[in-house]
């Protein structure tokens, strides 16, 4: 069996859950991996994920992985939905207070 990992990193702004995660997430830097395996019955390369890893440090900002949690990709991409939309209302709450008023 063929697989391929792929690296990212998910920047969230306010503290996160995810399912099969006991704990709230502090905001910060994450680690998500992907893994692959290439499909060996088709006519042209093509792949299928196997697992979607998160690794949580033991503290949030420290160096060390305290722990590595497999998660469902399509609830991290709602969640990192849900995280933009409070950083942009957020940002349009201070470009609001900002504004002189007359």
């Amino acid at each position: 069996m063929i697989v391929r990992t792929s690296h990212k990193t998910v920047t969230f702004t306010q503290p996160f859950a995810l399912s099969g995660i006991d704990e709230v997430q502090a905001a910060g830097t994450y680690t998500v991996e992907t893994n692959e395996e290439l499909l060996q019955d088709v006519s042209f390369p093509a792949y299928r994920r196997v697992e979607t890893l998160i690794f949580l440090p033991s503290r949030p900002g420290g160096p060390f992985v305290e722990r590595v949690v497999n998660i469902d990709p399509l609830e991290l991409q709602a969640v990192q939905k849900k995280d933009a939309a409070i950083a942009a209302l957020e940002g349009a709450r201070h470009a609001m207070a900002g504004v002189a008023r007359p």
